[in-house]
């Protein structure tokens, strides 16, 4: 039996730690869904109040609310769960009990992984996207018969119809520089996870705070570097939101913070290593 790897071995820890993992991910995940609830409902457009509506430049219904709400809950949610899966390691008592699972360390950190990295991430976009998607169908269900001839907002133009919303998703993943921050989730939970074995107590308060200082210096970094590698370009270009140095900017960030993610993830196995020993 290949004692560094096993994929029976490996399914049985993952089924082991969602008896403990669970608890927090679920309960998490009810807050989330009990504030986007609260959220929408409160943000639902009055049918009575028409010169409330705001529309962009193709004539959806303008949420201004779903932007700040997806990024500031999405960040809470997948950091305090990566923030609390090694927790259990700063009590010794437990720990111990933790350190004798019958698993590898490579099973234990890519277990760790797939709970912190991938399935709360995917989790908190599906539950966003069905809250989402049914305010949306209900505003064209039970808005939508209602009639108007102008609009107003940051893209003001004239229409004669019915009130519209497209879906969060649609509007906020059609920019090229969005997409290319998808990996922005997975730094953030690789560093919350270092932060759940590194630090015996306070686990969250004390990562978030070497969270802001890590990110401005991240930031500055990826900014000065990516603004040197294509300074020439940038003043050739006419026009810098579209240029293609623009676009280079964010390959360079995404590139960046890949490798920073997977650094971070690499430090978190040889740190459970050394917990182990």
């Amino acid at each position: 039996m290949n004692n560094s790897f096993n994929f029976n071995r490996f399914g049985l820890l993952v089924k082991r730690q969602w008896l403990e993992f669970g608890k927090i991910y679920l309960i998490s995940l009810l807050v989330v869904v009990g504030v986007l609830i609260l959220f929408y409902a409160w943000n639902l457009p009055d049918p009575e109040a028409e010169k409330g509506y705001r529309y962009n430049s193709e004539g959806f219904l303008y949420l201004s609310f779903r932007i700040p709400l997806f990024l500031t809950l999405g960040f809470i949610f997948i950091s305090v769960i990566a923030s609390g899966y090694f927790s259990l390691l700063g009590q010794k008592p437990k720990a111990i009990i933790e350190l004798m699972t019958p698993a590898s360390i490579l099973e234990k950190w890519l277990c760790s992984i797939f709970y912190t990295g991938i399935f709360s991430v995917f989790s908190f976009l599906l539950v966003f996207y069905i809250t989402d998607l049914a305010f949306v169908k209900y505003i064209d269900k039970t808005i939508g018969t209602i009639t108007f001839s102008w609009t107003s907002g940051v893209h003001p133009t004239p229409k004669t119809g019915i009130v519209s919303a497209r879906s969060f998703f649609n509007d906020f993943f059609e920019h090229d520089e969005i997409k290319s921050m998808v990996v922005v989730p997975f730094m953030i939970t690789s560093i919350f996870l270092l932060g759940s074995v590194y630090f015996n107590r306070f686990h969250y308060i004390k990562t978030a705070v070497v969270v802001m200082l890590f990110l401005t210096a991240l930031i500055y970094t990826l900014i000065q570097t990516a603004n040197w590698m294509t300074r020439d370009k940038m003043q050739d270009s006419a026009n810098f939101g579209f240029s293609s140095a623009h676009s280079e900017f964010f390959i360079y960030a995404m590139v960046g913070i890949t490798a920073v993610t997977v650094f971070l993830w690499c430090v978190t196995f040889f740190r459970v290593k050394e917990k182990e020993v």
